[in-house]
């Protein structure tokens, strides 16, 4: 083999690993971004399994609020920001699905980064993680990618 078919063997090579390596890689879902820099999705409560978390262990971010699997369409107006602490009145309707009335509260919610807050309303606040899809169990895995309104 000549000197000058090696580089360009090598060049081919690699480019053809970097695109095999960089589809595997692709990630489709939503950029962090809205009220807080968080990623769009379901976020577990710091300690439990994204496969089987309670009810209660549970928020869903869709960009303009923080919901739980009891509420639903939150809305957060930012009262003040300091740092990546965020004071915040947060209006949400008071269902999961359904009828239900609107409800206000204020929390504090603190963005440690794109996957990780902590949010409280009263007292000590709860920190909560993102959850891949692929880690959700199937009934939380549709909504996910598509929030309910």
């Amino acid at each position: 083999m000549t000197r000058h078919r090696l580089p360009v063997l090598a060049a081919t090579a690699i480019a053809a690993l970097g695109a095999v390596a960089a589809t595997a890689s692709v990630d489709t879902s939503p950029k962090p971004g809205g009220v807080y820099r968080l990623k769009p999705g379901i976020y577990a409560q710091k300690g439990t399994s994204c496969s089987s978390p309670a009810n209660a262990e549970i928020r869903q971010y869709d960009g303009r609020g923080i919901s739980t699997a009891h509420s639903r369409a939150c809305r957060a107006s930012v009262l003040s920001r300091r740092g990546d602490r965020y004071t915040v009145s947060q209006s949400c309707m008071d269902a999961g699905a359904g009828p239900g009335k609107r409800f206000t509260e204020r929390q504090t919610v603190t963005v440690r980064d794109a996957l990780t807050f902590t949010q409280a309303s009263k007292g000590a606040g709860t920190t909560y993680r993102y959850c891949p899809i692929d880690q959700l169990p199937r009934g939380l895995r549709e909504a996910a990618v598509h929030p309910a309104s």
